[in-house]
């Protein structure tokens, strides 16, 4: 007899299955995303002599290799890769639509097709002669890129085994759709089963594979999660569209520095490279302005030094407004209650203003004294002086706590031109003597004022 396929119930927010349509989702909570799909046949067992021919290998004895990277020739990419392209490598790249995506990586297949090496772009959203016009803006030739515009998978799949390819780019994985799947495109079903389908064919024939995939509005790729535990490289690509910066952030990374990030500026003629993203981020600081700190913000293994400016204003309703960008609004709440506590300034009842010059998102606490400074100053309506950085983390009674990677945050500190750089005292002793720029440490938040507006 033949067997009757089996349906199931399939949520397209989280991926929980059920074998009954419900209103909401049990496992996340969300409401009608329950869809039916129709299972996949079951892959094939191993045999019992095949188990029994399988046996575990003593991890002295494997031979390693080194891992074959290729060099794009963008120094912002290799460097959030972790030194280039590793040969069989699977890559995840989101972000949110319109942000630059498409446009870096065919900037990338440019960059490798300068080297003479051949690329193949497969886009499903755009056809070739769109891909041309775009290509056409961004670089002179494209001699040794291919495109193709395709979503079947099997087709890709063959595509991409055609020739020798040094990289390949699906653009995207949503559109991606595999007929034996009775699901939609962009389903978790659909997104599940393309991945696992390039990850095979990115480890079996050693092809660097790029998968480009919008994020939602929570902030997840394509949906649910599903993907990135199968890739081996995780990248967002970060900015707001009204500012021209935008950040390449590496979350997941096997073959180097994970939270590494790559600087680009959106022009006319696509994504230029920021080799020295401080000099950019504070370009446009003005000088004597009440409310605006700079601080040293670590990002990876580069440090970056990014302008911090606060606002304190008479507040116009019952509940004050706090209004936060580019920082951790429960971070800043934090923060303006100890400075109530322990510099008893009445600031909560005013209107709290914070922004981080650029666009950039700060989350690491070691610019929480750059926070307490901006709000300060803007309080007192005293400016903090041109040539002072500040670096620390607040806590709750007020003091000043160590913070990691001192050395390089001042290092770059003084290659900025300031002379002047407040630290926590208990980095001092981890720290170098380093020339054309004094550092004061201090342990409360009290020293940091009085040093600043006496």
């Amino acid at each position: 007899m033949k067997k009757k396929d089996k349906f199931v119930f399939q949520c397209q927010a989280c991926g929980c299955q059920t074998p009954k349509w419900m209103g909401q989702c049990p496992e996340c909570g969300a409401w009608d995303t329950l869809t039916e799909e129709k299972l996949l046949s079951s892959p094939k067992t191993i045999s019992k002599l095949g188990r029994l021919q399988i046996k575990p290998v003593a991890m002295d004895s494997i031979e390693l290799e080194e891992a074959e990277r290729n060099m794009t020739g963008m120094d912002e990419f290799d460097r959030v890769l972790g030194g280039g392209i590793v040969a069989g490598s699977l890559i995840l790249i989101g972000g949110d639509p319109g942000i630059g995506k498409s446009t870096l990586m065919l900037q990338v297949l440019a960059s490798l097709s300068d080297q003479g090496k051949k690329t193949l772009y497969i886009s499903g959203e755009e056809s070739v002669s769109q891909i041309k016009m775009r290509g056409k803006r961004l670089f002179s030739r494209g001699t040794n890129i291919f495109v193709a515009a395709q979503t079947d998978l099997e087709t890709i799949l063959a595509l991409a085994q055609q020739e020798k390819y040094k990289a390949v780019v699906i653009d995207s994985i949503q559109t991606v759709f595999n007929p034996e799947a009775s699901s939609t495109p962009g389903s978790v079903t659909q997104i599940r089963e393309a991945s696992m389908e390039f990850m095979k064919l990115s480890k079996e024939k050693g092809i660097p594979i790029f998968l480009v995939g919008h994020v939602t509005k929570v902030g997840a790729i394509a949906g649910p999660r599903i993907m990135e535990h199968m890739v081996d490289t995780v990248l967002y690509f970060e900015g707001d569209k009204s500012h021209v910066f935008r950040i390449l952030r590496s979350v997941k990374n096997r073959f180097g520095s994970t939270n590494e990030i790559g600087v680009f500026e959106m022009k006319t003629a696509g994504l230029e490279q920021v080799p020295n993203p401080s000099a950019v981020f504070l370009s446009e600081r003005l000088a004597n302005a009440p409310g605006s700190v700079v601080a040293a913000s670590m990002e990876g293994t580069r440090p970056i030094l990014i302008e911090i400016q606060g606002l304190a204003s008479s507040s116009g309703f019952g509940s004050p407004r706090r209004t936060i960008l580019g920082l951790d609004p429960n971070r800043v709440a934090l923060i303006i209650s100890v400075m109530e506590k322990r510099l008893e300034i009445n600031i909560s009842p005013l209107d709290i203003f914070m922004n981080v010059a650029g666009g950039v998102k700060v989350t690491e606490t070691a610019a929480d004294l750059g926070i307490a400074s901006a709000l300060a100053s803007s309080f007192f309506n005293r400016p903090v002086k041109d040539n002072v950085a500040v670096i620390g983390e607040v806590g709750l009674t007020g003091e000043i706590r160590a913070v990691a990677h001192i050395e390089s945050r001042i290092k770059e500190v003084s290659k900025m031109g300031f002379n002047k750089c407040i630290i926590p005292k208990n980095n001092i002793k981890q720290i170098r003597k380093i020339k054309n720029i004094e550092i004061i440490g201090i342990s409360f938040l009290k020293e940091v004022m009085e040093i600043l507006f006496r």
